[in-house]
């Protein structure tokens, strides 16, 4: 399952990400005129749709291995969570009805029109990122689960969506992934630039992703801060593992880096700001932060994994942060030297993946911070999962031909749209 999502939320980034692109550089055409955003607004389109129709596909594998690999977990919760999937596929249906509009209606629609389903095509992507996140969510907030567990029938099939787990864990999931489009994006046309193809269109192609990715990575700061006092309200020792916090403390440290000895309850080669963890998750330098000290040693999860991969998220959010600006340094300063600063460009190259670690790293920090549990405090893992471990082999031999054919395929027909 953690293979097949890792898969999955690329196309699940980019089927957000990609419209939104799509639906600027139709509206500059509309305004200016320029052929080259047509030009632009041509060949994302059809990025588009190939990542959505590979996206289809990979998605229908998770939503396979929900019943497969998790049918305790379906009995128990599949009516909670079921609003939230349901009304994702009918987003997903919506934004597959609009993308047909768009690529099949330029020459037949008005353009004011023509680039209103490209907006719709943008809508519907970041309202199927909405949707899906609210059943994550719940697993990590479950609202309203002592009435699931004493009168299911009574269950409101809404309470999903009534979880201030929800909205925050929503809106910082849709940002990264117009981070981590923006800066993939970026680093394609910056690797052509490299090359000596720096004309006119990929200047353009550039300023519009870095414009959308350094404004998504501005504001993760923010939406991740918010993240992080939902975390220490509702799932402290998630918090605790985030931060190695093997000991419950007032003015609590914020660590730098670190590695972390779970044995002994110690960080190695770590910066601490004292004080600064109580501040971000409190809003107070003394306030007391609960530690892993509170947690039986059972109900631990993977520390090492846990602290690094934060550590990973966050750094790769400021290192993105740190390029974008640089970026728009240059080009306030210089613009006709845009495409002729190669340490810039390689900056942009360098950076292009730096979003999608990010965002794989923020998950991790989300799953594996909940462990042992699949429902918070409600449901093991251990319970959750099959019991039938002789399929397990021949499934994931499946699965993991399926990604790499549908990895084969993304390769071959995104390197048939480059620009001429």
């Amino acid at each position: 399952m953690a293979y097949s999502l890792f898969f999955h939320m690329i196309f699940a980034a980019l089927g957000v990400g990609m419209p939104a692109l799509l639906a600027t550089a139709d509206y500059l055409h509309l305004r200016t005129r320029d052929r080259d955003y047509e030009r632009l607004a041509k060949t994302w389109a059809r990025a588009t749709a190939v990542l959505f129709a590979i996206g289809a596909v990979s998605g229908t594998g998770i939503a396979f291995e929900l019943g497969l690999l998790w049918p305790e977990f379906m009995h128990f919760a599949g009516s909670t969570v079921g609003p939230a999937f349901t009304l994702e596929g009918y987003a997903f249906f919506t934004e597959a009805i609009f993308i047909g509009l768009y690529l099949y209606g330029r020459e037949r629609m008005r353009p004011v029109a023509h680039w209103l389903t490209a907006v719709a095509v943008a809508v519907s992507g970041a309202a199927s990122s909405f949707l899906v996140t609210a059943a994550n969510a719940w697993q990590q907030n479950p609202v309203g689960v002592d009435l699931l567990q004493s009168n299911p029938e009574a269950m409101n099939p809404w309470t999903v969506f009534v979880n201030p787990h929800w909205p925050v864990m929503a809106v910082h999931s849709t940002i990264a992934c117009y981070a981590a489009t923006g800066y993939a994006v970026a680093g394609v046309y910056a690797w052509g630039m490299l090359r000596g193809r720096g004309d006119p269109l990929r200047q353009k192609a550039l300023r519009i992703a870095l414009a959308m990715g350094l404004i998504a990575a501005v504001t993760m700061p923010l939406t991740g801060d918010l993240s992080a006092k939902v975390v220490a309200r509702h799932q402290p020792e998630k918090l605790a593992a985030m931060e190695a916090l093997f000991v419950t403390q007032a003015r609590a440290p914020l660590l730098i880096g670190g590695l972390p000895n779970p044995e002994e309850g110690t960080v190695c080669c770590a910066v601490a700001v004292p004080g600064l963890l109580s501040f971000l998750a409190y809003g107070r330098l003394d306030a007391e932060v609960a530690g892993l000290d509170r947690v039986p040693r059972q109900e631990w999860p993977n520390v090492p994994l846990v602290h690094i991969s934060f550590q990973l998220m966050v750094g790769a959010g400021i290192a993105m942060v740190l390029v974008g600006l640089y970026y728009a340094w240059v080009r306030w300063r210089r613009p006709e030297q845009v495409p002729r600063d190669r340490r810039l460009l390689w900056l942009l190259v360098l950076s292009s993946p730096l979003g999608y670690l990010a965002l794989e790293a923020g998950w991790i920090v989300s799953e594996t911070g909940r462990q042992p549990w699949t429902i918070w405090k409600v449901m093991l893992t251990a319970d959750a999962v099959t019991p039938s471990g002789s399929t397990m082999a021949l499934s994931m031999a499946g699965f993991t031909a399926l990604y790499a054919a549908l990895a084969a395929a993304l390769v071959l027909l995104l390197n048939r749209l480059r620009h001429e």
